[in-house]
C-alpha cells in the first residue's frame, strides 16, 4: 500500500487529494496545525476512514515536520498548506512568507532528513507570473510577483528547484493556475460571488460588493487538478509542469454567468463596488499554457468555465436554503 503525505489537507485542494489518493487505495496522512477549534469541515466525511490519519505539526515547527515524516516514511509528500488569500498577504507579509516561503523549506528539509526516498509536489501558483512578461505563460515564462503572496510562492518554487539539484531529490512543483470548486473559501472572490448570487436569489441579501471586475484570470475545477498532482508524482523523472485551461475569464463574467445561472438578470443590478478589495498592485490577466502537461501527464481539464460556475453556484442556492440566518 502506497503512503500519502499531505499539509494543508483541511483546505481545497488537500480534501479533494485526500479523497482521490484514498480511492486509489493509499494510506494517507494529514498534518493539522492545533488550534483552538480545529475546521474540518471539508475532510468530515473521510474523518473516520481507516485509511486517513491526521498528525499534528505545524510549518513553522521544524521539529514537528522532521518527526511526522520519520514516523511515517511515506512514498509521496504533498505540501499544499500556506497563507494562501492574496489579499491576506498584503496586511500579513511575514506571516505569509514564513508559511508560503520558509514553511516549504521546512519540509523540503525534513524529507532530506527523514525520508529522502520520497517524491516531493509543492503547490506553485500563477501568481509567481504576475505582470506577465509572456503570454499565455508556460514553464519557461520569468517570473514578476505583484503580491507578498507571490513572492513567497518563488521563493518556494526555486527552493524546490535547488534541493531537486542538491541534493539528487524527487522534488516538483505545479505551477497551477486558478482552480475552483464549492469547497473554496469564502474569501476568495469566485465563491464569494457564488455564495453571494445564492443568498441574493433566496432574498437574504440585495448586493455583491467586489474590487475590480477587470481582473482575468485562468480558472479550473479543483478536481481535475489534484489528479494533476498525483500524475507529476507517478513520473520517472522530476519536472515541474504548468497547470491551466488556456482560457482567461474576468470576474466580470464570472459575476455575470453567476446571475444568469441563478435567474437574476443583469448582473449590474446586484453588484456594487468596494475600493476595500482593490489590491496596492493588481495582476491584470493571467493565461496559462497547459501543453507540457497534456503531452507527457496525458491531463487536461474535463470542466469547462460555464460548468464550474454553475457548479459553484448550485450548490450555494442549496447550502444556503439549509443554513438558517
Amino acid at each position: 500500500m502506497k503512503k500519502a503525505f499531505i499539509t494543508g489537507i483541511t483546505g481545497q485542494d488537500g480534501s479533494y487529494l485526500a479523497e482521490f489518493l484514498l480511492n486509489k487505495g493509499y494510506q494517507v496522512y494529514g498534518l493539522t496545525r492545533r488550534t483552538s477549534t480545529q475546521n474540518f469541515a471539508r475532510i468530515s466525511h473521510l474523518i473516520h476512514n481507516p485509511k486517513l490519519e491526521l498528525i499534528s505539526g505545524d510549518l513553522i515547527d521544524q521539529n514537528s515536520l522532521t518527526f511526522a515524516l520519520k514516523e511515517t516514511q511515506p512514498d509521496e509528500i504533498y505540501n499544499l498548506a500556506a497563507q494562501s488569500f492574496v489579499q491576506a498577504s498584503w496586511e500579513q507579509p511575514v506571516l505569509t512568507g514564513e508559511f508560503t516561503a520558509l514553511g516549504v523549506i521546512r519540509v523540503l528539509e525534513a524529507m532530506r532528513l527523514a525520508c529522502p526516498q520520497a517524491k516531493f509536489y509543492q503547490a506553485s501558483s500563477s501568481e509567481m507570473f504576475g505582470k506577465v512578461r509572456e503570454t499565455p505563460q508556460n514553464e519557461n515564462t520569468p517570473f514578476y510577483p505583484r503580491s507578498p503572496y507571490g513572492v513567497a510562492k518563488v521563493y518556494g518554487h526555486w527552493i524546490t528547484v535547488n534541493y531537486r539539484e542538491s541534493y539528487d531529490l524527487f522534488a516538483v512543483s505545479g505551477l497551477l493556475f486558478n482552480h475552483e470548486s464549492p469547497r473554496r473559501g469564502l474569501e476568495f472572490v469566485t465563491r464569494k460571488i457564488a455564495n453571494a448570487v445564492a443568498r441574493i436569489k433566496l432574498g437574504k441579501q440585495q448586493y455583491v460588493e467586489l474590487g475590480n471586475l477587470e481582473s482575468k484570470r485562468d480558472w479550473g475545477y479543483a478536481k481535475d487538478y489534484v489528479k494533476a498532482m498525483w500524475l507529476m508524482l507517478q513520473q520517472d523523472q522530476p519536472e515541474d509542469f504548468v497547470i491551466a485551461t488556456g482560457e482567461t475569464h474576468s470576474v466580470k463574467e464570472f459575476l455575470s454567468i453567476a446571475c444568469e445561472i441563478a435567474d437574476l438578470g443583469d448582473w449590474q443590478k446586484v453588484f456594487k463596488h468596494n475600493p476595500k478589495f482593490d489590491r496596492p498592485a493588481e495582476v491584470d490577466v493571467l493565461i496559462g499554457d497547459a501543453s507540457k502537461a497534456k503531452k507527457k501527464l496525458n491531463w487536461q481539464p474535463s470542466v469547462s468555465f460555464k460548468e464550474l460556475v454553475a457548479l459553484m453556484v448550485n450548490a450555494e442556492i442549496a447550502e444556503e436554503k439549509q443554513r438558517k440566518e
